[in-house]
């Protein structure tokens, strides 16, 4: 993340959130759970849409404009998660911990059903 970007952690956008994580996790896609969706975003969102068959759409997110976004309702989870690991991704689900009115927003790494920290895995289960 540049310098000028840089922020205490309960004042970090999505999007300064999905950098941060995708710096320190290049190779995992990261799904951020936004309400009652999972919303996945940049290069993570076309990888995604060819795996799974979803749309990609271009919206602004935060500040942000033209950003790609694949989203899925969690509901679905279940059913995309494992799609996901077999074709040969990692996958880390970002979940907010925290009333996102509050502005104080931490992520959490999960994997599955198993809570991890900073631990993926990868392949066929």
């Amino acid at each position: 993340m540049a310098a000028s970007r840089k922020k205490e952690p309960g004042q970090l956008s999505v999007m300064d959130q999905f950098d941060c994580m995708k710096e320190k996790h290049p190779d995992a896609l990261l799904l951020f759970r936004t309400g009652n969706t999972y919303e996945i975003y940049r290069q993570d969102a076309k990888k995604v849409s060819e795996i799974l068959g979803t749309p990609v759409s271009t919206r602004t997110v935060g500040k942000e404009k033209n950003v790609d976004v694949a989203s899925f309702p969690h509901e679905a989870l279940e059913t995309y998660l494992p799609r996901l690991v077999r074709a040969g991704m990692r996958v880390a689900i970002c979940e907010q911990l925290e009333d996102p009115r509050q502005k104080k927003k931490e992520q959490e790494v999960k994997h599955g059903e198993t809570t991890l920290h900073l631990t993926f895995e990868k392949g066929p289960r």
